[in-house]
């Protein structure tokens, strides 16, 4: 048999044609199915439910009891605040879940906040106290902390609900202070290179701050107050909170430093230092009222994880249509950070 160049020809462009029509078909098939899910989810906005992880008790036993077993919550907060899940609404909505089944008629007998953070924003470190606080206050229930690395600054702030804090004794807390910025200014290295720029405002001072020309004696003092009134605000809830946390010192001396844990309990920011998890999860077990060999259950409640709602966020590149190579350097806070008062340990924006 022979074969003409033509029909090698032929035949390859047809392979080709219908594979890259495969192709094709399937890509847009996706794509109509991705944005058919996102119309869905822009009309349905009630929130997913949470996940009900089985994790170990004091003594390490992780088997799945029955309904009639008591609960001891455990809740994550690892990251920066203001973050992911560390966001206000969403600490609101596993407390919510908490409150629903397989949790309801007051199985739940304590929580255990397990904290890695350096801080983040002081309205959602607030947020989230005042979320704990009202579900601490409504199920009459005793709060626990256990720090596994780092309570900084906003953990430290949400740590204040607890009846007691433990640290392991690698742990580091403290960086009680605020921070806003910083802030630059490039009107000198703009004048030497001869640019120019234009900003129309309406409103006294309602461009302070602005990078691009010399800044005016005292039109930062507005912001100034803030930082001040908030930084009083922090001591006055670290210390009201935390009695053997001096007040005079913590602002004369202390400051905004971090301690390892063993001069963290010395100071009073903890009350127990070089524990372990299950130390702490018994001394709350026993706290809550659970002693012996009752048996008890540890859930850790969590935002249910999904690559479909992932995909569905504004910010996700497949999306957008772009690949993005980085490599991060330096500042580990994301841009919608800037610019907002922060409770956080400063050595994240150096």
């Amino acid at each position: 048999m022979q074969f003409s160049k033509e029909s090698l020809f032929k035949s390859s462009f047809r392979a080709f044609f219908v594979s890259f029509s495969t192709i094709l078909g399937i890509a847009v098939a996706l794509a109509l199915g991705i944005a058919a899910l996102a119309l869905f989810a822009d009309r349905v906005k009630k929130p997913e439910k949470s996940e009900l992880l089985v994790s170990q008790d004091a003594d390490g036993n992780r088997s799945l009891l029955d309904d009639s077993a008591p609960v001891l919550l455990k809740i994550s907060l690892h990251g920066i605040i203001g973050e992911g899940a560390l966001q206000t609404e969403k600490i609101e909505n596993l407390l919510l879940d908490a409150e629903e089944e397989p949790l309801k008629k007051d199985r739940v007998k304590g929580v255990l906040l397990s904290i890695n953070t350096p801080g983040g924003t002081s309205s959602d470190s607030d947020g989230i106290f005042r979320a704990l606080k009202a579900y601490k206050a409504k199920h009459r229930i005793p709060v626990y902390v256990f720090v596994d690395g780092l309570c900084a600054s906003g953990g430290m702030y949400i740590s204040a609900v607890a009846d007691q804090i433990y640290a392991t004794s690698s742990s580091v807390v403290g960086s009680i202070g605020v921070l806003l910025g910083p802030a630059f200014n490039f009107s000198k290295a703009m004048e030497k290179l001869g640019v120019e720029s234009v900003t129309l405002t309406d409103g006294k001072n309602k461009d302070m701050l602005n990078p691009f020309r010399p800044w005016k004696d005292g039109e930062d003092a507005s912001l100034k107050e803030i930082v001040a009134s908030d930084y009083a605000r922090f001591v006055n809830h670290m210390t009201t909170a935390r009695p053997r946390l001096d007040k005079e010192k913590l602002i004369q001396v202390y400051g905004a430093q971090v301690f390892d844990a063993s001069k963290g309990q010395e100071l009073g920011y903890v009350d127990v230092a070089g524990a372990t998890y299950r130390d702490a999860l018994a001394s709350l077990a026993k706290a809550a009222g659970i002693e012996g060999d009752k048996k008890y259950q540890v859930f850790e409640i969590k935002a249910t994880e999904s690559f479909v709602k992932e995909l569905l966020e504004s910010n996700h590149s497949l999306l957008k249509g772009r690949i993005i190579h980085s490599f991060e350097t330096g500042s580990l806070l994301k841009p919608e950070m800037s610019g907002k008062m922060l409770y956080l340990y400063p050595g994240l924006i150096q």
